[in-house]
């Protein structure tokens, strides 16, 4: 498929009539069947600065949402897919090379807006970062039950406990199934419920939360106990609490509300190219280069470090 192809999710509603683009192009199939359709638009005017990392745009194709506000050649409309049973690096480029921007965990939606040789173009459903992931990763969403609330869990054949282990999911993978006795019965398997929680269920820890992957080895663009960056330990240990932040630390500045007091567990420290989560009034927890994994260190010594370059942000529920 070109590059000048776009996604039309078959369930997504055709645009009003005064809405709908000019000259818009025929529809054909890919080999799976999806149905594809070039949209064109005839804009004028100037386009706005958007944040590419958010913002899904090329020169030759963009986010149909983006219509009024970028010029492309062609606008597309998301394909709603998600994570399969492995979690997935996100790329910046339709090639495994140098460091990934993010990691598309088990069950985790990601909006494709193209479709290239072996790589799909598009969005991470949840903070809308923006990149590359290997197509064959990718299935048919499911609406998810449960979510892994540890490091990682067993995936069994079944519920004998002497059952053979499939695999293991990471912390904030999402799983579909129904309960069955201490079990969770799901497509990839039987996990136990012990480390599961229910969607509605929120935590209330953020620090708990992220002590969880304490010695986790960092990876730039890791969100497991696999390889974890200092943004990713953030958003892992503030989205099960509700708190919804984005992918990249500079972002992370931004949420939450000013510390101008004495620091608190919970608390988000972000002191240059570091940051992480307080677990009482001194310590911080966070996903450390320079130690190569997630360790817990003294605030003072962190923000000394970038003298100047620190701020402390809270949630308040």
């Amino acid at each position: 498929m070109s590059a000048s192809n776009a996604i039309s999710s078959r369930t997504t509603a055709a645009p009003p009539e005064a809405d709908r683009p000019r000259n818009e192009g025929s529809s054909s199939s890919t080999d799976a069947g999806t149905r594809v359709e070039k949209l064109h638009f005839g804009l004028k005017g100037r386009s706005l600065r958007l944040d590419p990392r958010v913002h899904a745009y090329r020169r030759d194709i963009a986010d149909i949402a983006l219509a009024g506000e970028v010029i492309s050649s062609h606008y597309a409309r998301p394909l709603p897919r998600a994570c399969g049973s492995r979690a997935t690096m996100v790329w910046p480029q339709p090639a495994a090379e140098g460091d990934a921007v993010s990691e598309l965990l088990p069950g985790e939606g990601f909006n494709v807006l193209e479709y290239s040789e072996r790589w799909a173009w598009g969005y991470c459903a949840a903070d809308h970062r923006v990149g590359y992931v290997e197509s064959i990763e990718l299935v048919e969403p499911a609406e998810p039950t449960h979510i892994v609330c540890e490091a990682k869990v067993p995936v069994f054949a079944d519920s004998n406990i002497e059952a053979t282990r499939l695999a293991c999911m990471p912390m904030g993978a999402r799983l579909t199934g129904h309960e069955e006795g201490a079990c969770l019965m799901s497509e990839m398997g039987c996990v136990p419920l012990s480390h599961l929680r229910r969607l509605d269920e929120a935590e209330c820890d953020p620090a708990g939360v992220a002590m969880r992957l304490m010695h986790a080895p960092y990876l730039p663009g890791g969100r497991s106990h696999a390889g974890v960056d200092a943004s990713g330990l953030i958003q892992l240990a503030l989205t099960p609490c509700g708190a919804r932040a984005p992918r990249d630390l500079d972002m992370q500045r931004d949420i939450g509300v000013a510390v101008n007091g004495p620091l608190t567990r919970g608390d988000i420290v972000i002191a240059g190219d570091e940051g992480g989560v307080m677990i009482d009034d001194l310590m911080l927890i966070h996903a450390s280069r320079s130690a190569g994994k997630v360790t817990v260190e003294p605030v003072a010594m962190v923000e000394a470090r970038h003298q100047g370059d620190s701020v402390r942000r809270r949630f308040e529920g």
